[in-house]
């Protein structure tokens, strides 16, 4: 879909259908500026029918209006509430709700989409809406719709900037690109997706100016991975580590890292996992998607800024080679294991991920992303995301960040080494072990475990398996994979490197 932005409603010129915001107080509803224009030119049409209709104006609340009376004869027409309340993350939604509504309708051709001037948050949330909206995963369909909806959007709010406009359009299109390719990633099978592949692909990414090496297993013996690797071990196909830098900032400026693990397919291991759900394991390399996402919008908004990527691939299967419950294995730090639930794996493929990151690139702060536990799921459902830290800063730059792009995040308990929750790890044959006490509070006694491979680095782990896939789809979303989290780091670099 393409869309473009204008600034003069008196040009704006021939279309198959506009669009115009309506709003809403206390139940009254009110004409936009442009709605008001409309009204004047077709002996108040639209003031008609909202009264006869008895249209409340609330949120997303839309109509259509066919007409002969109209200059395009097809308008939509849509309720963004009351506009004081009216922020970036809502425009969003209403851009999506304006995309569905036109795919139902079955529109074509140009669309005109009116914004009043004194809507505070910019068009650009609008379109960005429209086209996380559009996003589709069906390269497996072998039969299309020959009469798919088709259309393109000029944007128009009087008297706008044009070119700060389209700058901002900019990044915010370099977003849209991670964010696609992170549902890509997370939505294909693990039969084409798997370490090897998922490395090429990565490896493609050089066009766009990333620096990007990938690690065999061969290297990562050499360099010590023997947690990812045994973890790995049960699987035919070889593991990989991949590290993706960009380094376009100040040169002794240490980077930001962001590490995501990579389960290209987790049947749990010798802890194996129920039947039921066993096929939505492929997107257990939710938060290496999200890594590379971000990596991608970092390049193509060419962000002067030193940042590092690094995703740990692996299949975690059963097989004669495949690491145990009760086994005790090295990791790249020096810490030994012991493993007592080999589908708790994804913990410790991001040990040496981790460690390899801090050690490497001594960056200034490290977020993780996975999706790690089941019971952030229990405990926040598809709402949140769960964050723990060992940096109160770090992470309230993160709640920050997430609340400005509605991908918000819920801080829990990560201890210091060595106390309260810190100790449920503590085995009594190794170092650790790769799972807490019993059940209970195990999604923090996974960060309590990637906590002892951060050393003093400023360090936030966020657990997206809640949020990761949704079948029900949103307002910007159609049902599957969410892209989760590019918004929010995006957002997050953005406030980190604004000062």
């Amino acid at each position: 879909m393409k869309i473009d932005f204008i600034n003069d409603i008196e040009s704006s010129g021939e279309s198959t259908c506009e669009v115009h915001l309506l709003y809403a107080n206390d139940d009254a509803v009110q004409l936009s500026h442009s709605s008001k224009i409309l009204d004047e030119g077709t002996d108040g049409l639209l003031s008609e029918t909202i009264a006869h209709n008895n249209f409340k104006g609330k949120f997303l609340d839309s109509f259509f209006i066919t007409s002969n009376n109209l200059p395009c004869h097809d308008a939509l027409f849509i309720s963004v509430g009351n506009p004081i309340k009216l922020d970036d993350a809502k425009l969003e939604k209403v851009g999506g709700a304006i995309y569905s509504k036109l795919k139902e309708r079955g529109t074509q051709g140009r669309v005109l989409a009116f914004v009043d001037k004194e809507v505070l948050p910019s068009s650009t949330n609008l379109a960005f809406g429209m086209q996380l909206k559009e996003y589709k995963f069906d390269k497996y369909f072998t039969k299309k719709d020959k009469d798919e909806t088709n259309f393109e959007v000029d944007v128009c709010q009087e008297g706008a900037d044009l070119t700060k406009i389209k700058e901002e359009y900019a990044h915010k299109d370099a977003m849209i690109e991670g964010i696609a390719f992170a549902k890509d990633l997370i939505s294909e099978p693990s039969n084409v997706l798997y370490p090897e592949s998922y490395a090429e692909r990565v490896k493609g990414l050089e066009a766009l100016g990333l620096k990007v090496k990938v690690y065999g297993e061969k290297e990562l013996k050499e360099m010590g991975a023997e947690a990812l690797l045994a973890v790995g071990q049960g699987s035919a196909r070889e593991s990989k580590m991949v590290v993706m830098e960009w380094m376009k900032g100040k040169k002794d400026d240490a980077p930001s890292a962001f590490v995501g693990k990579g389960v290209c397919f987790d049947t749990g291991g010798y802890s194996i996992k129920p039947s039921r759900g066993l096929k939505d394991m492929k997107y257990d390399m939710g938060g290496s998607a999200v890594v590379v996402g971000t990596m991608i919008s970092i390049a193509k908004r060419n962000l002067p800024i030193n940042a590092v990527g690094v995703i740990g691939l692996v299949e975690n299967m059963v097989s004669s080679n495949a690491y145990k419950p009760g086994d005790v294995i090295n990791s790249m730090s020096g810490q030994t294991i012991e493993i007592d639930n080999t589908d708790a794996e994804g913990r410790v493929v991001l040990a040496d991920c981790l460690w390899y990151t801090q050690e490497t690139y001594k960056p200034k702060t490290m977020i993780n992303l996975a999706t790690l536990t089941g019971a952030i799921s229990i405990a926040l459902g598809d709402q949140l995301a769960g964050i723990f830290s060992n940096n109160d800063d770090l992470s309230n730059q993160l709640i920050d960040a997430g609340h400005k792009v509605d991908e918000k995040v819920w801080r829990l308990p990560c201890d210091p080494i060595g106390e309260r929750y810190d100790k449920y790890v503590d085995s009594t044959i190794a170092d650790m072990h790769n799972v807490g006490k019993g059940g209970e509070a195990s999604s923090t006694t996974a960060a309590q475990f990637l906590q002892r491979f951060v050393n003093d680095t400023p360090w936030t782990h966020i657990d997206i398996a809640g949020v990761t896939w949704n079948d029900k789809g949103s307002m910007t979303a159609s049902g599957g994979a969410t892209g989760w989290g590019v918004k929010l780091l995006n957002k997050w670099v953005d406030i980190t490197s604004n000062g």
